[in-house]
């Protein structure tokens, strides 16, 4: 939806009428107008957990009610995943009850990315015990399990949660993980340390009723690194590490940022806000989303809608005037990052001397057994600290110099390279048709596949270029702020067969110049086409970029014929 903050507001009858029917309960309106909000009316999700832990845990999947199946069970990380066997084609065709299997994903909620070594073992042993060895990494720093039994399911709870852990929100229409910078804390050219904003919004927020049933998800970020390293610009309220004039290190708010079908990027208040202030402020502003965010149509009920109908400045008058009570310090801009990656990957020197090593699985996967080797190899190199990024890659913290290459080398041995390829480095995937139940073509495999296809061909390209593929127009894996961004879908082959393959996006960025990628006309790729079609654009790229030019840049000002 298109910015309408510089509009003339129409006449008062007028714009009182335009969102009579939203649902919002602000204008008083809390009849339910539809099935997702009357489950959310009928019984708050958080109360799924003891029918959970008291009748479907022990009558097993066939007891479980459909509303918590398909709704309520969200509110404790559980989504059922896709049965096997079933074709893109048929994802939007059936019902749900056709598309689930009696297995569940379960996602393990990491605010700020951060895991002690002891809580990443218990995560690896889970994974191995219940979850056949899958621990998918995600591009919001969580770790996702697959093939969970719901009669495990109290026993897991039990286990993560005797190391700090939790499933508590992390989906549903609930305030989700927070985002955070893993080097928060750590980093040598760190602004701010976001880290008690992290765990004071945590405290007041997660699991807490009066925020426990939202129009629709919330995604927070909170970062005071130079990196810009949360992607904040598409998270639904963000704080950004800057220097005011004045007062200090702080924060910049930004809010409304999101992608899915109808993507936006998020804007600032123009609000500088101290450490301290920034749950208060966080606070209010998921306040906002509850009262007046519109419920009515679930692919309206995001929070950048309100904003593109608010403006920025209505926006923050009510969030001052009705929900902090007081006026929040104007403040500047973020500076833009001078680095393009910002996933903390390779060896870097901390404030303290030590070191932290990034490294990167391919496209997020990993298994419980390699995550239980990372959390040996850790401690056996002197570090009891890891943490996740915004970019499906992990960090070990708190390495002494003179211990650094062995680690390298031990991650190595795992194949989680510390020193990756352009391609191993810039290509994330979301869950694709493997488990998703909206997925229409396979993402994770063709993701791994297509790393090595680029790094066969292309042995010395060294210009940074992300690579995002997804399985469906929803956008889990960022494709309209990629280089290359590929959204999955059925095609047309050359022999007239419809197969998997993908819309291209190109261009987009987030950070140096956040945009969204442009769409070629009548350009789709068959899966099987891919390594042909990205090694002849990148080809070009390499050919007739300037010096300095990023591919972004490029890729806005190149012939179309350059792009197919």
């Amino acid at each position: 939806m298109a910015d309408t903050s510089e509009r003339p507001a129409p006449p008062a009858r007028r714009k009182a009428g335009r969102h009579r029917g939203e649902g919002q309960w602000a204008a008083g309106h809390f009849t339910p107008l539809n099935g997702n909000e009357q489950t959310k009316k009928d019984d708050d999700g958080l109360n799924v957990r003891t029918r959970i832990e008291t009748i479907y845990a022990h009558r097993g999947f066939g007891s479980i009610d459909g509303a918590d199946l398909r709704g309520r069970m969200r509110w404790w990380g559980l989504y059922t995943q896709r049965r096997p066997g079933i074709s893109g084609g048929k994802t939007a065709v059936l019902e749900p009850e056709e598309l689930d299997d009696e297995y569940f994903m379960l996602r393990v909620r990491i605010d700020g990315g951060r895991l002690t070594t002891r809580q990443l073992r218990v995560i690896g042993e889970v994974s191995q015990e219940f979850a056949r060895g899958t621990a998918d990494i995600t591009d919001r720093q969580n770790v996702q399990f697959h093939w969970i039994r719901i009669e495990d399911v109290p026993e897991i709870w039990r286990r993560l949660e005797g190391v700090g852990l939790s499933t508590t929100e992390a989906c549903g229409d609930t305030p989700r993980v927070i985002m955070g910078s893993p080097v928060a804390g750590i980093a040598a050219d760190e602004i701010i340390d976001g880290t008690p904003a992290v765990e004071e919004i945590h405290r007041r927020v997660v699991g807490n009723p009066a925020y426990s049933n939202l129009p629709r998800k919330f995604k927070t970020a909170v970062s005071g690194s130079p990196l810009l390293d949360v992607a904040h610009e598409i998270n639904d309220v963000a704080f950004v590490g800057v220097v005011h004039p004045e007062h200090g290190p702080g924060f910049d708010v930004w809010v409304g940022g999101g992608l899915s079908t109808n993507p936006r990027i998020g804007v600032r208040l123009g609000a500088w806000v101290p450490l301290e202030d920034v749950a208060d402020v966080h606070e209010g502003v998921v306040s906002i989303f509850r009262d007046h965010g519109y419920r009515r149509l679930r692919n309206r009920a995001r929070l950048k809608y309100l904003l593109a109908d608010w403006g920025p400045e209505r926006f923050r008058q009510v969030l001052e005037d009705e929900y902090l009570l007081r006026r929040l310090a104007d403040g500047p801009a973020p500076e833009k990052p001078v680095h393009q990656w910002r996933d903390h990957v390779g060896v870097h020197r901390q404030q303290d001397g030590n070191h932290y090593v990034g490294f990167a699985p391919r496209v997020g996967r990993v298994d419980g057994a390699t995550l239980s080797k990372i959390a040996d190899l850790a401690e056996a190199h002197g570090s009891q600290r890891v943490r996740t990024t915004a970019e499906q890659k992990m960090l070990v913290l708190d390495v002494p110099g003179d211990r650094v290459d062995s680690l390298v080398e031990g991650l190595e041995a795992l194949d989680l390279t510390a020193r990756p390829s352009v391609f191993r480095r810039g290509t994330m995937a979301c869950t694709g048709i493997e488990f998703c139940k909206l997925a229409i073509v396979e993402t994770k495999g063709r993701g791994s596949w297509l790393i090595d296809e680029l790094e066969r061909r292309l042995p010395e390209f060294d210009q940074p270029v992300t690579i995002n593929l997804n399985g469906c127009p929803n956008s889990c894996a960022r494709i309209q702020v990629a280089d290359i961004g590929l959204k999955g879908q059925l095609v047309t082959d050359a022999s007239g067969e419809q197969v998997e393959g993908y819309q291209v996006h190109l261009g987009g960025s987030l950070g140096l110049e956040p945009g969204f990628g442009r769409k070629v006309r009548g350009l789709k790729v068959t899966a099987e086409e891919l390594p042909d079609y990205i090694e002849r654009v990148l080809r070009a790229y390499d050919a007739q970029r300037a010096d300095g030019e990023r591919f972004a840049q490029w890729a806005a000002r190149a012939d179309e014929s350059d792009l197919k």
